[in-house]
């Protein structure tokens, strides 16, 4: 199944640069790699996410999601303990996220928007 993901930091909080966002993007394919996804693309934007990520269908997008967000969060706060101060609770992400299946739409057509996503 391909997924598309976007989910925010709390607060939509612009903490997504530089070395953490740098770091985050090595995680990510760290994380897929070792769960045995497949990152097709991905951008980080200063407050939030998108992946675009293909999976087996045993995995529900709300695991991949919990896997995503609570992997990146906890290795993030023990490289970066001063993002803890900037979002206040210690919560990295926003709870919420949009999933979207690629069913009729071209993998190649949600690549291509995810890859402008900087441009704009």
């Amino acid at each position: 199944m391909n997924y598309h993901f976007v989910w925010s930091t709390k607060y939509r909080r612009k903490v997504l640069v530089g070395d953490v966002a740098e770091t985050l993007t090595d995680l990510h394919v760290s994380i897929a790699q070792d769960k045995g996804f497949i990152l097709n693309t991905q951008e980080v934007m200063p407050d939030y996410v998108h992946l675009f990520i293909t999976a087996h269908p045993k995995f529900a997008p709300a695991t991949i999601v919990k896997i995503m967000k609570g992997i990146t969060a906890k290795k993030l706060f023990e490289q970066y303990p001063s993002l803890r101060n900037v979002l206040g609770e210690g919560h990295l992400w926003n709870p919420s996220y949009y999933v979207g299946t690629c069913g009729d739409t071209p993998k190649e057509v949600i690549q291509k928007y995810l890859e402008t996503q900087k441009v704009m």
